[in-house]
């Protein structure tokens, strides 16, 4: 898949940190049923990896990698079945080793020249993190307007309450956030309604 097959998928890709690798399965056919099918699974927990393997046994389960910082966890990530890569921030050679991958990348950026030394690897997709404390919305229309040919997919202070806002704005093709699949008991008809939310909030 390229990346712009990624980001159109849904308007929402969820942001998924999964400590128990038993809701991995249960937590994935309910995002996918209520239509999320791009699934970015942090690598915050000793229980990441396993539970990308066994999300990506799920049908129509697009799996990726997020919070990959370093070589290592490129590697790590790689070799569980990642579909994509996202990072939260942009570096020549981590970014160099993905697009040598021939995986599609969200780095993350938050200034012009993020964007810009982005663009210079052959870059154009990014995540715009930390949305909310980087100056949201408006600081976003800033960038986009010089950078017209990038895309971007907003996350960090992403909710159900303002997901709309931003989908609303052209150069914004997804957002990510963690509403969708909160903390706590896994409750598997709740995740697939949250996801069928989501997946409305583009609009018809």
């Amino acid at each position: 898949m390229t990346v712009d097959e990624v980001m159109e998928l849904a308007p929402v890709i969820p942001v998924l940190v999964v400590d128990r690798v038993e809701d991995a399965v249960p937590i994935a056919r309910a995002l996918v049923a209520g239509g999320l099918r791009a699934l970015e699974v942090t690598l915050r927990t000793p229980a990441a990896l396993d539970v990308m393997r066994e999300m990506a046994q799920v049908e129509g389960a697009v799996v990726g990698a997020g919070t990959v910082v370093n070589l290592g966890q490129l590697d790590a990530a790689l070799e569980a079945g990642a579909r994509f890569i996202v990072s939260p921030g942009l570096t020549g050679g981590l970014a160099r080793e993905v697009l040598a991958a021939q995986v599609p990348y969200l780095p993350g950026v938050a200034t012009a020249g993020d964007i810009m030394r982005g663009m210079d690897l052959g870059l154009s997709r990014f995540k715009f993190f930390p949305a909310a404390t980087s100056g949201g919305i408006s600081a976003l229309k800033a960038l986009a307007a010089p950078f017209y040919e990038a895309r971007f997919c907003p996350t960090g202070g992403i909710s159900e309450t303002n997901a709309a806002e931003w989908l609303a704005q052209p150069f914004v093709t997804c957002v990510g956030g963690s509403w969708v699949v909160p903390k706590g008991a896994v409750d598997p008809a709740a995740i697939e309604a949250m996801a069928r939310a989501a997946c409305a909030l583009r609009g018809p």
